[in-house]
């Protein structure tokens, strides 16, 4: 494989330890105490689940009381969108500011460059994939915070490391890291009940859960790690991406009594069973904060990655709310997702439809913590932080629209979505037409408007054209990566 300049870069920031890279936080600045105005931030992000898996969006069968109550008593938001229809991307997204256009990860799977490893489906057969990870180029919501005076740590998944060891969190702007890399989780170590685990760049060993034991839920581990780096840290100001598993096949859990009595098959009884679990573990860490006395000052975030996948008893839940599409399409049911932001006694008790997207969050984070200085040149999302607390959102001091923007989306070659107010084009297939929705009188995608409409999709097109950047590890025949 040709070396390129990335690459070189990605050897040096290999080899700065990271307290090196830690000390680059004046000392001065995390020992000042989380405030609600400057307050802790929790973002909790749930795996493959569907826009309508839980009850507060939806759900007439899966018990969700803890998500439940964030919304009631906070801000619940009917049109976020994913980063993208499928994990890594989605996630690339969410943690540079970036859309799918401009990502160093634009899909799961990449066709040229990164590092080559092995990948073990569910029915146990190897194959060897391609796959990109982030860059030491980009910066993250991390980096953002760390410079901030936060102390910042991901638990569980990350899943943006691809094939390179030094491509992990702890590399990546995190002081702390406690879950799984690809590497690890592709070999030999089973989803949810997991024998291997990271702490920080260290492989440990779950001691209950070897020789395939399932003593120790992945949940239930996450949420102790979560909680341990609160309690560590209850002094400082902190970031904990919590990045739980659930509801993310294969359907693993041995606990279903929330549904025992169910009809249901034993593969739908653990699919929500998964889901009420981490719901259940969310109710623990919210406990642990009040017990802390860290609740008013800590905002606190919940979403998914992506709608749900076509493994998961969609007709059954109704998982992704009626949308069309699933997980790693573009239409709605990919790419809708819930948010939830709550905060007592500052974030209001209110239901929005401004239309906001995973690349709003890294400014947003920003400019909660007075760090916009340290933004990157081209991220895509907007500073979204007014809207939760109840004001329009403004930008260089005038109102700023949030519905008055493209968003986009792409899989490289094959799929390519955009949405500006109540427009949306769209097409999932390779070389197919665009297709044409307006999304206020037809949410369900089902009247294609292109025919009628063909100056509109040329608009799109050009917009579209306009919105991505060529990338090496996905060249297109029309691309100039010269």
């Amino acid at each position: 494989m040709k070396k390129n300049l990335f690459y070189y870069c990605g050897l040096l920031a290999a080899t700065i330890p990271s307290q090196i890279v830690n000390a680059a936080t004046p000392a001065s600045a995390s020992k000042k105490q989380a405030t609600p105005d400057r307050p802790n931030i929790i973002f909790i992000l749930a795996d493959d689940l569907g826009f309508g898996d839980i009850s507060c969006y939806g759900s007439q069968y899966i018990k969700t009381p803890n998500i439940d109550k964030l919304a009631e008593t906070g801000t619940r938001f009917t049109q976020c969108y994913a980063g993208s229809g499928i994990s890594s991307p989605s996630r690339c997204s969410l943690i540079t500011g970036k859309n799918t256009g401009n990502t160093t990860i634009r899909d799961n799977m990449c066709t040229a460059g990164g590092l080559t490893g092995y990948k073990i489906n569910t029915k146990g057969d190897t194959s060897i994939v391609r796959r990109a990870n982030i860059l030491p180029t980009d910066t993250t919501i991390a980096t953002v915070l760390k410079a901030a005076g936060y102390k910042t740590c991901l638990v569980n998944k990350w899943h943006l490391d691809g094939y390179d060891p030094k491509a992990s969190p702890i590399y990546r702007g995190f002081d702390e890291f406690h879950g799984w890399l690809i590497s690890t989780v592709e070999s030999n170590s089973p989803y949810y009940y997991p024998y291997n685990r990271f702490d920080n760049d260290k492989l440990i060993h779950i001691k209950e859960n070897e020789h395939d034991k399932h003593v120790k839920h992945n949940t239930d581990i996450s949420t102790d790690d979560a909680i341990d780096f609160i309690k560590r840290n209850k002094n400082n100001p902190f970031f904990l991406y919590l990045a739980y598993d659930a509801p993310h096949e294969p359907y693993i859990i041995d606990n279903t009594s929330w549904y025992d009595d169910e009809s249901w098959d034993m593969n739908d009884k653990r699919y929500a069973s998964l889901v009420t679990h981490m719901d259940a573990a969310i109710g623990r860490l919210l406990k642990a904060l009040d017990k802390l006395k860290l609740r008013d000052n800590t905002l606190i975030i919940f979403a998914s990655d992506n709608g749900a996948a076509i493994q998961a008893p969609l007709k059954l839940f109704n998982c992704n709310a009626g949308f069309r599409g699933r997980k790693a399409q573009l239409y709605e049911g990919g790419i809708r997702v819930p948010f939830i932001v709550n905060q007592p006694n500052k974030v209001p008790v209110q239901t929005l439809d401004n239309i906001i997207y995973f690349p709003d969050v890294m400014p947003t984070f920003a400019a909660l913590t007075d760090s916009e200085n340290t933004l990157p040149q081209g991220y895509n999302g907007i500073n979204i932080l007014p809207l939760f607390y109840g004001k329009e959102s403004y930008e260089d001091g005038k109102p700023v629209n949030t519905d008055d923007r493209l968003l986009y989306w792409e899989f490289p070659g094959k799929q390519r979505a955009a949405r500006k107010g109540d427009w949306k084009c769209v097409t999932i297939k390779k070389n197919a037409p665009l297709e044409l929705y307006n999304l206020r009188e037809d949410p369900t995608e089902s009247n294609n408007l292109a025919e009628k409409y063909p100056e509109m999709v040329e608009e799109f097109d050009k917009a579209m054209r306009a919105a991505r950047k060529p990338s090496p590890n996905w060249p297109l025949p029309d691309d100039d990566l010269k």
